[in-house]
């Protein structure tokens, strides 16, 4: 467990151990659960499919390509436990691949009509 107050900026880096230098990372999705297990039924998004979803959310210059630095304003969800969950899904393609998941950036995928 990682403690912090409310409001306060949580700082964040993912880092890809790999020896080949041409990969580099992408944050697709990052959730925050009060609980620990795949919930949806109360989720927050942070960044979902590339797109900034929390206005606190800011990413951070790294100079290497294999690491991944950003930063949003710690919160709490209400009448729940303090706890908050971070689950985060990152996207692992090769730098010259300009087509890959990595390079796309935002995707605002629309919603489907329901049919009988």
């Amino acid at each position: 467990p990682y403690y912090i107050h409310i409001n306060q900026n949580l700082f964040l880096q993912a880092y890809l151990h790999s020896s080949d230098p041409n990969l580099v990372l992408f944050l697709d999705t990052c959730v925050a659960s009060p609980t620990p297990h795949n919930s949806t039924a109360k989720t927050y998004d942070i960044i979902r499919n590339g797109c900034v979803r929390d206005s606190t959310y800011a990413t951070y210059y790294s100079p290497h390509r294999n690491i991944l630095r950003f930063k949003f304003k710690a919160f709490q969800f209400v009448l729940s436990d303090p706890e908050v969950y971070l689950r985060c899904e990152l996207a692992v393609c090769r730098a010259s691949d300009y087509s890959s998941r990595c390079y796309q950036g935002c995707i605002n995928r629309s919603k489907r009509e329901a049919t009988s």
